[in-house]
């Protein structure tokens, strides 16, 4: 995969069910890129199935810098969280949250069944979510006269940019949308023509 692209997901998908004697444990994965979005899904899903047991959950989040965090959320240590979090990892996501919600059906599972029980609710909703490759971009803003107005659509023409937003009046600027890893170069064709004003957003 390429260093400016991510895989993620986009949509939110029904709960998968795995169920061991007698306990049932309920996967979500949700798309989020803000922690500020973490405690309002997880309070949705208490009142949700405020009949549950445990709430537990793992999310990766960032692009560059990894930000991850696993909860057992009164499991015992390690043994629901991580679990969690691995199947995240295994599938080399990044921007998404898992949480699996158990109903303790009467039985104990100890630590290594609860692992499975985690590991593997965590894994089916992953499995039938559709994973997403992302781009990263960053903008670019071209200040230009009509009489470079020709050389400018040349060369977004060429390259096949998206303009995001143009304002084609005398005076004339056009903001484009840049894959990462063609940036400098597309940047370095404008600022070649040395009457345009360019400058990154």
């Amino acid at each position: 995969m390429a260093s400016d692209s991510y895989l993620t997901i986009d949509k939110i998908i029904e709960p998968s069910i795995f169920k061991d004697r007698k306990s049932k444990f309920l996967g979500y994965a949700f798309p989020f890129d803000d922690l500020e979005q973490l405690k309002p899904i997880i309070e949705k899903l208490k009142k949700e199935h405020h009949n549950a047991r445990h709430w537990c959950y793992g999310y990766r989040m960032g692009i560059e810098k990894i930000h991850e965090r696993a909860n057992d959320d009164g499991e015992p240590s390690n043994s629901a969280g991580m679990p969690i979090l691995g199947q995240i990892k295994a599938k080399d996501l990044t921007n998404v949250l898992v949480v699996v919600v158990r109903y303790f059906g009467g039985v104990k599972l100890g630590v290594g069944g609860l692992m499975n029980a985690y590991k593997t609710a965590a894994q089916m909703v992953l499995d039938e979510v559709e994973i997403v490759e992302k781009i990263r971009t960053k903008e670019l803003s071209v200040g230009f006269t009509y009489d470079d107005m020709n050389k400018v659509m040349r060369i977004i023409k060429e390259h096949q940019l998206d303009i995001k937003s143009q304002d084609l009046q005398a005076e004339g600027t056009i903001v484009l949308t840049i894959r990462l890893s063609d940036f400098e170069k597309i940047k370095a064709l404008f600022e070649k023509i040395y009457t345009l004003k360019v400058k990154e957003l």
